[in-house]
């Protein structure tokens, strides 16, 4: 077990605050910034998620993340679903299996993908937690959409509504034989809402019914990131967690 200079390790068994955890669709959604060019308004919703898998190297941009509800049996059902906790910050990707998903509000956070490793830097806890991508990233959007291979080998892309100016596609995940329940994704229910080649917005629901609703904005394309871009040491005296 190697320990970065000057910081101590953590017991495995120690508890981390489960806010400070990122939800898992800040995971799938930094990576379907993965690739892509605009296109024509009128293509399908699939179509234009097909495209910019394909063809986008890198991107960054700003995201909020929104954790969703329904109303409780006390509170007013006609004001639909209850944003009970909202975060925002930005992001930067590059393809393949490389990106920065950086919290600035309310609270500093990044999750930060080398390629080999997935690393989780809490500022305010002065803590980093470093486990094997490939683990982490297995039961998420992420393991699919950081390959090389096509998004449909994993999943079947069905065309949705259009809503809030997007055209939405769900995305299906096929059944994995070797998975106990048919397939190894924990969401009932993925959605991608795409307008003129790009992704906009993420809407993820798990078997509780909790909804992650992520969008982003001014995301430039194809951009030139410096070689260091996505490496990360924690600084002198910060805890830190192997996981592995």
């Amino acid at each position: 077990m190697a320990v970065i200079a000057k910081s101590s390790i953590v017991p495995l068994n120690k508890a981390i605050p489960l806010r400070r955890f990122f939800s898992v669709a800040a995971l799938g959604l930094t990576v379907l910034l993965s690739p892509n060019l605009a296109l024509a308004e009128g293509e399908s919703g699939a179509e234009q998620l097909r495209q910019f898998v394909r063809n986008s190297k890198t991107a960054e941009g700003e995201f909020v993340q929104q954790q969703l509800r329904a109303p409780k049996a006390n509170e007013p059902q006609d004001k639909g679903l209850k944003v009970v906790r909202q975060t925002q910050g930005r992001f930067v990707f590059q393809r393949p299996g490389r990106f920065i998903w950086d919290t600035q509000k309310p609270y500093e956070q990044k999750l930060i993908a080398d390629g080999k490793q997935l690393i989780m830097w809490d500022k305010d806890l002065n803590q980093a937690t470093f486990r094997p991508a490939g683990q982490a990233l297995a039961t998420t959007p992420a393991a699919i959409l950081f390959g090389e291979t096509s998004l449909d080998q994993h999943f079947d892309l069905v065309e949705g509504e259009d809503r809030l100016g997007m055209k939405w596609v769900t995305l299906a995940p096929k059944k994995n034989p070797n998975a106990k329940n048919g397939n190894d994704l924990p969401y009932t229910k993925i959605s991608v809402g795409m307008a003129n080649g790009l992704p906009k917005a993420l809407e993820l629901i798990d078997g509780l019914g909790s909804v992650v609703l992520v969008t982003l904005d001014k995301i430039q394309l194809n951009v030139s990131l410096p070689a260091n871009r996505f490496t990360f040491a924690p600084p002198a005296g910060a805890e830190v967690l192997r996981l592995n």
